[in-house]
């Protein structure tokens, strides 16, 4: 009887897991990946392309706002607000975006940049709302790291859907019906978690905690933060751990279609279906590898492996196979597989050492502020890669990617690892 308890909990938990971090991974892909795409079939130049890497700033910015989701209301209530204000958002960039091709001009394409600046903002909301949803459901450190790759692969999930569903519509049809069919989508997930989502947290009743005592929260929430051991090191190191591999990405969208020529149908499948998958088995084997012989054994080879290839892309930038060949796109999508196994390794890695970060009565602040520096250089950095790669061009752009990766290699020797496991 207790084993079949035991299995209907992993059950349910894998459920919510899965839901979760799927509509996570899904306004992130259209707002990072999907307005790439479309502003790219919109005519827009490299040096401003490059320029859309800054809609990441609300991610690294979202710990400033992350205490508030721990002292108002609860993590299961933020989340389905700002889903629902993502989903009416999308629908307004749909319904712009059918508008767009009969009509043309720069003023709706400015509009359109603007609302995605807002749906930056909300997404952002919504992944700290939703990693301390996961944190408050498990407690226990074991189940954090064992359900790491089916969260990573949920997520994975979300970014097939948007780069080969949503993207693949619009290559049959236009970006009305590829963003229409992405806010459908998020309606619909609304709807599953307003009446099927689990409610750890007690709704917080009593008077409204005054500004003193909101003031105190707040501040102590970051104290408690930066006052570990060796934070100075720790915090170079996150903001630096995928720092060569989110720029070498980048570009990735104008690199793929003006300089390989890679189509939007061919997009769908390449970034989509190989990318993605490819990415879902490098973060669950990284899962596996964590939890079979601990982070502190396993973040070494995993960060390695994660950075040694982005000289893969170098060769591909040098030798410049055309995606209308038949030999090009084969080792286009062999290199992009490639690139994305050793990436999702390296995610796996990083995303349990910023769990183990967390103080429990701080868990959506401290995650915050984990994945918000994590991606503080790459957004700052890579937002001028489209300048980078109209001075120098696509392959110094993949090399200066490799350079910029070694600090992390190194500051392995110097963060805490000894309370990681």
């Amino acid at each position: 009887m207790n084993e079949q308890k035991k299995n209907q909990k992993t059950f349910r938990t894998s459920l919510w897991v899965t839901s979760t971090y799927f509509i996570e991974g899904l306004p992130y892909m259209i707002v990072r990946f999907m307005s790439s795409v479309f502003f790219t079939d919109m005519g827009v130049k490299e040096s401003l392309l490059g320029f859309l890497n800054f809609l990441g700033i609300p991610w690294n910015l979202k710990f400033l706002w992350a205490p508030f989701l721990d002292i108002f209301g609860t993590k299961r209530g933020w989340m389905i607000k700002t889903q629902a204000l993502i989903t009416l958002l999308v629908f307004v960039i749909t319904i712009l975006a059918g508008i767009h091709p009969a009509n043309g001009g720069i003023s709706i394409t400015k509009l359109i940049a603007f609302l995605f600046v807002g749906l930056a903002f909300l997404a952002a909301t919504n992944d700290v709302a939703i990693d301390a949803y996961y944190l408050e459901g498990l407690t226990d450190k074991v189940d954090q790291a064992a359900y790491s790759g089916l969260r990573a692969m949920a997520y994975r999930i979300a970014v097939i859907y948007a780069r080969s569903v949503l993207v693949g519509i619009v290559g049959i049809s236009n970006w009305f019906y590829g963003f229409g069919a992405g806010a459908c989508t998020m309606f619909a997930f609304l709807l599953l978690h307003i009446f099927f989502l689990p409610k750890f947290e007690k709704e917080k009743t009593g008077p409204r905690p005054r500004f003193a005592e909101i003031y105190k929260n707040f501040s102590e929430s970051f104290l408690v933060y930066f006052q570990q051991k060796k934070i100075v090191f720790i915090l170079i190191f996150i903001a630096t751990y995928k720092l060569g591999d989110e720029l070498l990405f980048s570009m990735n969208t104008p690199f793929l279609k003006r300089y390989l020529g890679v189509t939007n149908s061919q997009i769908a499948w390449l970034a989509g279906f190989v990318g993605s998958f490819a990415t879902i088995a490098g973060t669950m084997l990284g899962a596996w590898w964590i939890e079979k012989v601990g982070l502190k054994k396993s973040i070494w080879p995993l960060t390695l492996l994660m950075n040694i290839n982005i000289w893969a892309y170098v060769v591909l930038a040098t030798f410049k196979p055309l995606a209308s060949t038949h030999s090009g796109i084969i080792l286009i999508a062999i290199i992009h597989a490639y690139e994305n196994i050793a990436g999702g390794l390296g995610a796996a890695a990083l995303t349990v050492y910023l769990m183990r970060l967390c103080n429990p009565h701080y868990k959506a602040a401290h995650f915050a502020v984990g994945t918000a520096i994590m991606s503080l250089g790459s957004t700052l950095i890579g937002g001028f890669g489209g300048v980078i790669v109209e001075k120098i061009g696509y392959t110094n752009l993949f090399i200066i990617s490799f350079f910029a990766a070694l600090p992390s290699m190194l500051l392995l020797f110097w963060i805490p690892m000894d309370d990681i496991d």
